[in-house]
């Protein structure tokens, strides 16, 4: 596997063993790694550290993994990747839900959490990121500003995760023409293997509850069996 830049990555993680292993396995691939220490004050070790990439336990004294995700969500994008003995269909839609870009199982796979990590990265920072796409696009009455993450319709705006941002992105680039599922899995995680079909279904979801705040609920439309189309009204 092939050295990534330097990028920071908090690890909250609250087993010893797995945080050590983890933050072993990381730093030999040249990412620096810094673990929680007082898993009551996450929030304010993440200010402090300012990560490119977290790392979370949902299982965590005191409060889990879900809740330090939405605290992180309100003042950061940063891409997060949850970690958990749960393995079940609920638990993962509700990382998504709760603003997690991915989800890894235990016991698991060492090229597994760094595969995901390096994908995560490069879709967030990277190659993949959306560096020669226009700076600003409009689609109907929406802009969407791709250095904030930002999207502007009259006088509201929201702000989205990275994850998420892209996926309206793409679909706002063809609006009112259908985007096939697996060329938006394909476009946003290139580990496609390891991607549940259900996880576009979640995104999805999240992006048309952020663009009810902006009026419009029925915007993304899906289309059985084919994918998804953005329809949008004229400025």
């Amino acid at each position: 596997m092939d050295r990534e830049p330097t990028y920071q990555i908090m690890l909250v993680e609250d087993d010893p063993k797995i945080a050590e292993i983890l933050a072993e396995d990381l730093e030999r691939y040249g990412y620096t790694v810094s673990r929680a220490s007082d898993f009551s004050r996450v929030k304010d070790e993440f200010i402090a550290q300012r990560p490119d990439l977290v790392l979370l336990d949902i299982n965590l004294p005191r409060f889990d993994g879900y809740y330090w995700c939405r605290q992180i969500r309100t003042i950061s994008k940063v891409p997060i990747i949850f970690l958990s003995a749960r393995d079940g269909d609920y638990d993962q839609v509700r990382a998504l839900e709760h603003g997690g870009d991915d989800y890894v199982t235990k016991p698991f796979n060492l090229d597994l959490v760094l595969a995901k990590v390096k994908s995560t990265l490069r879709r967030a920072y990277g190659e993949y990121a959306l560096a020669r796409d226009p700076e600003l696009l409009r689609a109907g009455d929406l802009l969407l500003n791709r250095s904030l993450n930002r999207v502007t319709r009259g006088t509201s705006e929201i702000e989205l995760t990275p994850k998420e941002f892209r996926l309206l992105y793409l679909l706002a680039e063809r609006r009112d023409q259908i985007v096939a599922r697996e060329e938006l899995l394909e476009a946003l995680w290139d580990d496609q293997e390891f991607v549940d079909d259900n996880t576009l279904t979640v995104n999805v979801a999240r992006v048309r509850r952020r663009l009810e705040e902006l009026g419009l609920p029925d915007a993304i439309e899906t289309k059985r069996g084919q994918g998804y189309r953005l329809h949008l009204s004229e400025a």
